[in-house]
């Protein structure tokens, strides 16, 4: 699932790119100083209003290098696991969005289908590119979140459900939202790269529900911003390539189940600058495509 036919280089073969621990600066949540309650808006907002209404508090954060350790990392744990060596995808521009979902999204429709065990039915949502360049439409966003929540999560069920299959997830039927991230570039990525923490050191005081609203449509979902913490666990992958893969996992239902042993299932993300990366690094390129997963 390779962006062309060109195969990636491995990471070992590339001192360019940064490796190792690093301490880098993320942006965590600062709370609105009229103590309301945070909202963002996806595009623009009524007259009168914020694009969002809250702020970054910029802390800097011990990073580890998730490269040689990439099996050590489960969905239930972490909320985040690293896949490799996929094979190279039949889709090789990813500058269409019909081509994508035409023919990337049923490749990872069998990714995670294949990575999950239990899992048996998937429906993917959307995908969003992401480019360094000024001129893109998205670029990599280097704030600390998570993409849905518990009452997200559900809203999407009901919204991509029908009515009589939704009313039988939510008798018991175990759902996730995961988004399957991977570069698009030809070389390892050496700049903005993805950090992620371990669900298992993030704890639920340190996840703020964001309202998240979409005026040209009406539609009003809620993510999660991160207030930094101490014990929190902090990972990157360096030097990733166009066959692997990291899935991030944003909701899993079996969190809210007592004795489940999943912890916490929503994994705090962001983009970040690494300090050690070369001037003339080549923009890190993107997509994540977002899915509901089913079962077991």
């Amino acid at each position: 699932m390779a962006i062309s036919e060109q195969q990636p280089q491995k990471p070992s073969h590339d001192s360019r790119v940064p490796r190792g621990p690093v301490t880098a600066t993320l942006n965590f949540y600062s709370p609105p100083s009229d103590g309301s309650a945070p909202f963002n808006h996806v595009d623009t907002p009524p007259a009168g209003l914020p694009q969002r209404n809250f702020s970054d508090a910029a802390h800097a954060v011990q990073l580890h290098d998730a490269r040689g350790s990439e099996t050590s990392f489960t969905l239930d744990n972490d909320a985040f696991a690293i896949v490799q060596n996929v094979p190279p995808s039949a889709e090789k521009s990813f500058t269409d969005d019909d081509s994508i979902r035409a023919t990337y999204y049923p490749e990872v429709k069998q990714l995670l289908l294949s990575q999950i065990p239990g899992a048996d039915k998937v429906v993917i949502f959307d995908h969003t590119i992401r480019r360094t360049s000024p001129s893109a439409p998205r670029g990599p966003v280097q704030r600390v979140h998570v993409d849905q929540t518990a009452p997200s999560a559900a809203q999407r069920v009901r919204r991509h459900l029908d009515a009589l299959e939704a009313a039988r997830v939510f008798e018991g039927v175990r759902y996730r939202i995961v988004n399957v991230w991977r570069p698009l570039n030809t070389n390892p990525v050496e700049s903005f790269p993805l950090a992620f923490a371990s669900s298992a050191s993030v704890a639920d005081s340190d996840v703020v529900p964001v309202q998240h609203r979409y005026v040209a449509t009406g539609y009003v979902g809620e993510t999660a911003a991160i207030r930094n913490a101490p014990d929190q666990q902090w990972y990157y992958l360096s030097g990733m390539t166009g066959d692997e893969r990291i899935l991030l996992e944003c909701f899993d239902s079996a969190a809210l189940v007592p004795g489940s042993g999943v912890k916490g299932g929503r994994v705090a993300h962001t983009a970040f600058a690494d300090p050690r990366t070369r001037g003339d690094a080549e923009g890190r390129e993107s997509i994540e495509v977002r899915a509901l997963v089913f079962g077991p």
